[in-house]
């Protein structure tokens, strides 16, 4: 992943936190497994739009299905992280943090 920005932590309904680096929206990401959000960054606040799971992350941003949606709602930057342990792992914290966000384009 290149032209990282800054990192943020969220936290899951579960209370779990993961740290998520902030990239622009025109990040070229290399092709390995990983969560990620699409976000707003405004007045120093982040708002998630939408959450998902990728096995590539690479690949993922391409014609994205809910990148519109995203769009629609100000999204300013991708929040992404390398995620370890296969797709249960990177499913369970995808859940865990749609429970704690409710994102707008996640419905």
């Amino acid at each position: 992943m290149t032209t990282e920005a800054a990192s943020i932590t969220l936290t899951g309904r579960s209370g779990k936190r993961y740290t998520y680096q902030l990239f622009s929206l025109a990040t070229t990401f290399k092709a390995a497994p990983g969560n990620y959000f699409f976000g707003k960054v405004a007045a120093g606040l982040v708002t998630v739009l939408y959450v998902g799971q990728t096995s590539d992350l690479d690949t993922r941003f391409d014609n994205h299905h809910k990148r519109g949606c995203a769009q629609r709602h100000g999204m300013t930057n991708i929040g992404a992280h390398l995620t370890p342990g296969g797709e249960s792992v990177r499913l369970a914290e995808e859940a865990d943090l749609i429970a704690a966000y409710n994102p707008p384009c996640n419905g």
